[in-house]
């Protein structure tokens, strides 16, 4: 039976990069699963932490040629609400930043993970299914699909939402649904993006455009189950009109590209993010609607928070308690995420004025208050790096007092 310091299950965007990250500190890292049957035609918009983190990973130069940047984000209302908030524009430059991020389409992205997990010597891929876990306080024995056994010091579930390596851990999940499904295309179009991304929202969720290479973006557009379903079997000619209509012709003629896919929108939560030998990422630990840009940017935070917990492989054993001390590092940004995502997205499904009027009022203050607009962004594109700036400021101002 082959033996490893890691073993992770699920071979998608976080399962990949967590294999790649680890291989490089030095573990030996078998990552399990199968290829995927279907490409995924949706895109992953990572901010600048992230990118940073892949340059680390030695990624981004096979990445970037891929991506489009995201120089300014829009939110518009596209409500016929009473209430409704002014347009608000978030650009990179007034955080002293080229971009927030770069949209990468996910398809080509996991092509060019998978490329370079062949070249690490020290990561083995196994392209079969896990069937079942056996969980001791010393080591972690897998059960694969082709009747092999494998064994890891530590069992990382980077395994979706129905995670059976969480199912095997006893880490029970609080999950809840929305009325809303999100219908997911990428199309061209007649004018350049100008490296903007616009989200309207509307009294369905939001309708979320955001760039890719040439005069062409990817689309989100969370409706209504029966809408969503309606707008599926369009032909491509409506679908492009209804797509254009909606974005009010600010790109101009819009042109669909290949067939949409849909996805209902739900949350999740674990209750744990690790237990002793087992470690949750990405969706096995957290998942939300396509709001903000937060799924993936997520996700490599537990990926960068696994790696800085057990460092460089020293050739010893990994301890025991790996997953008790990653779920007490990830569980504040974890919860805290989750529940901006989930009320930013129930506030535009709720018909509640006094609710419209609390989110049409935020967002004017957005729009009016540059040094709050500024702290936003920048604790959007670097997680508690706005907190940290006004402790330091606040403690400044103390310091300045006493002296």
């Amino acid at each position: 039976m082959d033996h490893f310091d890691i073993a992770i299950i699920g071979a998608g965007l976080a399962g990949s990069l967590a294999a790649i990250a680890l291989a490089d500190a030095g573990y030996r890292v078998a990552l399990i699963g199968p290829e995927p049957a279907v490409a995924d035609g949706r895109t992953t918009a990572l901010m600048d932490q992230s990118i940073e983190y892949l340059k680390t990973l030695n990624l981004w130069e096979k990445v970037e040629p891929l991506t489009a940047p995201l120089s300014t984000m829009r939110i518009l209302d596209g409500t016929n609400r009473l209430l409704r908030a002014p347009p608000v524009n978030f650009r990179a430059s007034e955080v002293g930043l080229d971009a927030f991020g770069y949209n990468i389409p996910n398809a080509p992205f996991i092509d060019i993970l998978c490329h370079r997990a062949e070249e690490s010597p020290t990561l083995t891929r196994i392209t079969t299914s896990a069937i079942g876990f056996e969980l001791s306080d010393a080591v972690a024995t897998i059960e694969l699909a082709n009747g092999s056994q494998c064994s890891a010091y530590l069992l990382v579930g980077a395994d979706g939402r129905r995670s059976p390596v969480r199912e095997a851990a006893k880490i029970s999940v609080s999950t809840w649904s929305y009325p809303q499904t999100a219908v997911v295309l990428n199309f061209a179009h007649e004018l350049p993006h100008q490296n903007i991304s616009t989200e309207f929202h509307t009294e369905s969720g939001p309708f979320t455009q955001v760039p890719l290479p040439g005069n062409r973006s990817s689309l989100v557009w969370v409706r209504k189950p029966e809408d969503a379903a309606q707008t599926l079997t369009l032909d491509l000619a409506a679908l492009s009109r209804a797509v254009e209509d909606r974005m009010q012709s600010i790109l101009g003629k819009v042109t669909v590209e290949g067939t949409p896919q849909s996805f209902p929108l739900s949350g999740m939560t674990a209750q744990r993010f690790g237990k002793g030998r087992v470690v949750l990422l990405g969706e096995a630990a957290h998942a939300f609607p396509p709001i903000g840009a937060q799924g993936l940017n997520l996700s490599l935070r537990d990926v960068m928070t696994l790696v800085d917990i057990i460092g460089v492989s020293s050739g010893e054993p990994l301890a025991g308690d790996i997953g008790d001390r990653f779920d007490s590092r990830r569980r504040p940004d974890i919860i805290s995420r989750t529940a901006s995502v989930d009320l930013l997205n129930r506030s535009l499904l709720s018909g509640f004025l006094p609710v419209q009027a609390l989110r049409a009022l935020g967002l004017h203050v957005l729009s009016a208050v540059g040094p709050l607009r500024s702290l936003l962004m920048r604790e959007g594109v670097h997680p508690g790096s706005a907190l940290n700036a006004f402790k330091e400021g606040l403690r400044e101002k103390i310091g300045r007092k006493s002296a």
